[in-house]
Order: C-alpha cells, then structure tokens, then sequence
C-alpha cells in the first residue's frame, strides 16, 4: 500500500493521532475515541477496514492478545517524507521574511522558481 494514499484519508489520519496520543489500542477503544475526539462516528467494521490499510502501509502494527487485536503506531514510514521535503530552519525562515520582494515584478519566473 502506498504511504501516501494511506494517509490521504481524514479518518486515518486521526487514528494515526489517537496511536500517538495512546498506543496499543484495541478496535474497540479506538472507535470510542474517535467518536468522543473527532466526532467520527464510523462503524466498527470501517475503521477496522482503516487499519488493515494503515498497517499494509507499515504505519501501525498489531498484536493479538487473547480474544483482543492491539495496534501501535509505527513512524519508520513517515520518515523518508521528511527526508523528501526536509523543513526549512528558522534561520531560514528569518530570512525569507527579510528579503524584500522586486516591486516591479508581479509574477514568478523560471529563474526564481529556481532559486
């Protein structure tokens, strides 16, 4: 499963937040969080659904403990983004705030895309 398309979805994403608020989980507690947090009222069976996807992504995995399914949230995954689109510095920042713009170019050219 592409990373991408897992974490596309507004739903997954919040069980995503409730894995790194709370690990080890079951469907259960996480359908109820869902609910009480986000206002996601989606049935038991769809947000298992969520699950499988998420962990075919490698961003949860779980442990069956006797007649209970646990998931952890997994970041590894989320990682190679980050590498991907590193985020700027605060210097960085400080100084795309300090230059000032050519007023007499209202438009963007080749050149300073890229810059």
């Amino acid at each position: 499963m592409d990373i991408y398309r897992a974490i596309a979805d507004p739903t997954r994403r919040a069980i995503l937040d409730e894995l790194v608020d709370r690990s080890g989980q079951t469907l259960f507690e996480l359908c109820a969080r869902l609910i009480m947090k986000h206002g996601i009222g989606s049935s038991r069976q769809a947000i298992s659904q969520h699950l499988d996807v998420l962990e075919a992504a490698g961003l949860i995995r779980t442990r069956r403990e006797g007649r209970s399914k646990l998931h952890w949230f997994e970041g590894a995954p989320l990682k190679g983004i980050g590498e991907r689109w590193p985020i700027s510095t605060d210097q960085d920042k400080s100084q795309d705030r300090n230059a000032s713009p050519d007023p007499h170019s209202s438009h963007s050219t080749d050149e300073d895309i890229e810059q």
